[in-house]
This record gives C-alpha cells, sequence and structure tokens, in this order.
C-alpha cells in the first residue's frame, strides 16, 4: 500500500486549527480537540468539540463535516485532527464512520500535535478497515 499523500498546514491553517481547538468546549474532559476539512472545492470547514453534562457532546469531525453538509460540499479531501498534546488524537469510532461517509480512497487524515506539527497521516482503508458504507446498501 502506497503512503497517503497530503500537503502540510499552511501557517495560518495551523493557527487557525490550533484556535478552534481552543474554542471548545470541554469542561467535563478537560480535552479539547479541533478539526479541520478541506474538500474537493478547496475550501476550509473548521470544528471543535462541543460537551454537555449528559455526557453525549459533539466531535470536532463531526463539527466540521455538519459546516460542510450546510454548505452544500460531500467530499473530503483531507482532514486534520488536533488535540491539546503531543500524542495522537486519533478520530472516535463514531467519527470514522462519518469521515468514511464523505471520504473517498485518496482522502487523507491528518493527526497533529498540539502546536501543529505532523504526528501521523492514514487514507480511510488504513483508519477504518473493511468499513461498511454506502455501497454496502441494498439498492433503492
Amino acid at each position: 500500500m502506497t503512503e497517503p499523500h497530503f500537503t502540510p498546514l499552511s501557517e495560518a491553517s495551523r493557527r487557525a486549527l490550533i484556535a478552534v481547538r481552543d474554542s471548545a468546549y470541554a469542561p467535563y474532559s478537560r480535552h479539547p480537540v479541533g478539526a479541520l476539512l478541506i474538500t474537493e472545492s478547496g475550501r476550509h470547514y473548521l470544528g471543535c468539540n462541543v460537551e454537555s453534562a449528559n455526557f453525549k457532546g459533539l466531535c470536532a469531525e463531526a463539527g466540521a463535516i455538519g459546516a460542510m453538509i450546510a454548505q452544500g460540499e460531500r467530499e473530503i479531501v483531507t482532514l486534520y485532527v488536533i488535540g491539546p498534546g503531543h500524542h495522537l488524537c486519533t478520530p472516535c469510532g463514531d467519527c470514522r464512520q462519518r469521515i468514511r461517509e464523505f471520504a473517498t480512497p485518496a482522502t487523507v487524515i491528518v493527526v497533529l500535535d498540539g502546536d501543529g506539527n505532523s504526528l501521523k497521516h492514514y487514507t480511510m482503508e488504513q483508519l477504518l478497515p473493511d468499513s461498511f458504507g454506502p455501497e454496502n446498501l441494498p439498492p433503492s
């Protein structure tokens, strides 16, 4: 399998990603997360996690995907995820499935450290192997 190819973040995008992570509402986990996705059109969509007292929150990736969908776009080219530290902050299982819905085999998911430096990157197949998607459903 070939390594996924992605363009490193611009300084402006890195700063925006850190800022959106720092805007997260994470009073319960104290684990703020930010996401930036780039679509086929080249547009950028940001999201951050938003927790609630019932412990059912919104993940950063889900927020960015929601913003993308609200603008009529449907294809993720690159997704960047940033947590608060220097460890991997990979998408949760629910978000892996959400990303899968709008990914292509060429989509790249990049996990950054707390300063916005790349730690690891994945293709969708590497992040969620043998995944279930729209093509697995019977025709309507």
